[in-house]
């Protein structure tokens, strides 16, 4: 199993190997990365684990979306640490040392696509592919400063990449200005299937409340202000779907595990597999669940995806905190990560169940840390959210 290399342990260790790109594009000039999940021709996909990276052939073919950048012009500069089996959100897999956020030193990148995020915040690449099931796009993006969007379920190519939850899977990038994210956006994401403009902005008051506490509140606000100052104020609503916010983080939590252990149980119960703390425990609690529950679930799920929709219309969009503040700091004990993985997983699950886009800008900062506000819309209104985001962008350069 190869290490990491560089000052941010966010590259692996591999033997570099020539990986073709165009000359010309819209993203000539600019380095891109590649999160460990997603096959790069000439190189293993270890996915974060030592028994899979030993078990991998050298890939013949480029996943489709990463190609789709190279042949924008894009020039790969290695493949990025991931979670293990990117079963994780905090950046933090215990077979490799763990990659450092230049935003926040102190704290952890988040993950599962922490070397992807890293790679971005310190400097070392223009655009790293991701993804997200979970958070794996929106937690990194919001604890390094980056942009980072969470594409409607479907909407770009998974082919060519692990599988971790399929009903839950998307492909995401990061970048750190709003140019280079939205050339990226219209090469990968092509014109939205969702046409309406999108001009009624949300809010949901119980999803507000997740922040952490009155300093992480206050920003939230603060940056909720400065979005609405020019996309105009959201409505507030109490909205009551017919689950809880603790019935939905469960049915997310639910479904994802089991999904989880229907693609990678066999391969776990072989044994060897030397999965870390954490991970195995999630993968164990898959195992457990039972097709009663899931059949319940999966229900719960498509009730909440009609309720929500119904919500948002053709013309609206949901204004929420992206996490519940700034990220942990590395000290943390595992309950302290604990407690914060599951207030995260409650903003977090919405756009995982409903399949929705969501993108996170980097707005905000708690004690020097960042801190993303996000915009949720309908499906296929991916460009419309980075359109969106861009505007909130460039009004706030010009403060």
């Amino acid at each position: 199993m190869p290490g990491t290399h560089g000052p941010l342990n966010a590259f692996l260790d591999l033997r570099q190997m020539p990986v073709a790109n165009a000359e010309f594009g819209p993203l000539a000039g600019l380095r891109l990365a590649v999160k460990d999940i997603y096959d790069v021709a000439g190189y293993r996909t270890g996915c974060g684990n030592p028994r899979k990276f030993e078990q991998a052939h050298a890939a013949s073919r480029t996943a489709e979306a990463v190609q789709l950048i190279l042949d924008a012009g894009a020039r790969f500069v290695g493949k990025t640490q991931t979670d293990e089996l990117a079963f994780s959100l905090f950046g933090q897999n215990s077979h490799f040392p763990f990659p450092v956020n230049a935003a926040a030193p102190d704290r952890v990148t988040g993950g599962s696509s922490s070397g992807s995020a890293a790679a971005v915040a310190g400097g070392l690449a223009d655009i790293a592919v991701g993804s997200d099931t979970g958070g794996s796009i929106r937690a990194p993006a919001s604890f390094c400063g980056l942009i980072g969007l969470r594409t409607s379920h479907g909407r770009v190519s998974l082919e060519g990449a692990m599988k971790l939850a399929p009903s839950f899977d998307t492909f995401g990038w990061f970048a750190g200005d709003i140019e280079a994210y939205e050339m990226a956006g219209k090469l990968l994401l092509g014109r939205d299937p969702h046409q309406h403009p999108l001009n009624r902005p949300l809010s949901i008051g119980w999803l507000d409340a997740f922040v952490s506490g009155p300093t992480e509140a206050a920003e939230y606000a603060r940056m909720k202000a400065q979005a609405a100052a020019v996309l105009g104020e959201p409505t507030e609503t109490e909205h009551a779907f017919a689950s809880s916010p603790d019935d939905l983080y469960w049915c997310f939590r639910r479904l994802q595990a089991f999904e989880a252990w229907q693609v990678h149980g066999g391969w776990i119960s072989a044994g060897g597999h030397g999965l870390g703390p954490g991970v195995d425990e999630r993968f164990g609690f898959g195992r457990t669940i039972d097709p009663k529950t899931v059949e319940a679930e999966t229900a719960r799920r498509a009730a909440f995806r009609s309720e929500f929709g119904k919500l948002l219309g053709n013309d609206g969009f949901l204004v929420l905190p992206t996490v519940p503040g700034a990220a942990p700091l590395k000290t943390s004990t595992p309950e302290q990560f604990q407690a914060y993985r599951e207030r995260a997983l409650h903003l977090l699950c919405l756009a995982g169940l409903s399949g929705f886009p969501q993108i996170t800008l980097p707005l905000g900062s708690v004690d020097g840390a960042p801190f993303g506000l996000s915009l949720l819309g309908p499906s296929g209104s991916d460009v419309a959210l980075i359109g969106l985001g861009r505007t909130i962008l460039d009004a706030a350069r010009k403060v």
